[in-house]
């Protein structure tokens, strides 16, 4: 038998538990245009801030940011992380409606703990008292699905008995922020109140356009011409068009597989994300390496079975 059937046939044996894990960490989670936005903006994080506290911070330069990146021991990635006068706020944006957010707030808060006791340098088990900062828990809602302005979400609501008293409780914060919502929050965050209308311009677009790079660019021209996001479009036009066709074509990548329920449309539907994700790839001057990497990495396969889909739709091989 040859090395590479032996350890085939020895990587097969392994817990499919194992194998999901391995999976997971080898994931490299694309970055949303949401966090995106905020990151470049130091300013409109803090107005950010500001707008959900009802603070009046001025210095930008204060914010520590703490987002949780991809690492080998990263289990999973959050949206946004920041440290600012003694809390913790992390955020995560979502265009679907999960009823495990606190769950994943948990984890995310024990990871975002374990590194500010490892900058401190102090020890779980001294006699000291360790100081961590209050975490706020918020999630920004922007799906298609009607939800509410503001709702709670509680970890206590996965508990399996409730009729003990839970000893550990986390809440988290939950906001619409689609066009025509929150609008007092809006009022106080100008950078939230345009990504909301240029998500809203975007769902226009594609309503009446069939081609979605073609519905994304006249979404981003629109925009401009309004005025809205109009620097940072102008600035990071190409960025931002990738990442729009990444999250857009994953939500309706996702409908397909939920509306189909059957493995052929499963497997039509990742063909047709990875002929738009080529595409936009090309479009925006990624070089084919880079492109065949990522393909392998947004959908989880090989990078030979990304190259067969290069070898397809990549023009001028």
């Amino acid at each position: 038998m040859s090395r590479r059937r032996q350890k085939k046939r020895h990587a097969s044996r392994r817990p499919e538990q194992y194998r999901q894990k391995q999976r997971q960490m080898q994931r490299n989670v694309k970055d949303r245009l949401f966090r995106y936005l905020f990151e470049k903006d130091r300013y409109a994080l803090l107005d950010l801030y500001n707008a959900l506290n009802g603070t009046a911070y001025e210095d930008s330069s204060q914010l520590e940011i703490v987002t949780i990146e991809s690492a080998v021991y990263v289990v999973m990635k959050n949206d946004l992380a920041y440290i600012l006068s003694g809390t913790l706020s992390m955020y995560e944006h979502q265009s679907t409606y999960s009823p495990n957010l606190p769950v994943r707030f948990l984890i995310y808060l024990a990871q975002e703990y374990q590194m500010v006791i490892e900058k401190a340098e102090r020890s779980l088990y001294g006699t000291g008292q360790i100081t961590l900062p209050t975490p706020q828990c918020v999630v920004f809602y922007n799906g298609v699905k009607e939800m509410p302005e503001e709702q709670t979400l509680k970890l206590s609501d996965a508990f399996e008995n409730r009729k003990a008293q839970a000893d550990v409780e986390l809440t988290v914060r939950m906001l619409n922020i689609n066009h025509g919502h929150n609008n007092k929050l809006m009022e106080k965050c100008k950078v939230l109140d345009e990504y909301s209308k240029l998500v809203a311009v975007i769902r226009d677009c594609m309503a009446a356009e069939k081609d979605m790079q073609t519905a994304l660019n006249r979404a981003v021209d629109y925009c401009i011409e309004e005025g809205i996001l109009k620097e940072f479009l102008l600035k990071n036009r190409a960025e931002v068009l990738g990442m729009l066709l990444e999250e857009f074509d994953a939500e309706k990548y996702e409908r397909t597989i939920r509306g189909e329920g059957r493995e052929e449309g499963k497997k039509e539907g990742l063909k047709i994300g990875m002929r738009l994700s080529i595409e936009i790839l090309q479009e925006t001057n990624q070089t084919r390496e880079d492109a065949k990497k990522k393909i392998a990495e947004k959908y989880s396969v090989s990078e030979d079975e990304a190259e067969q889909e290069l070898l397809l739709y990549w023009k001028g091989n």
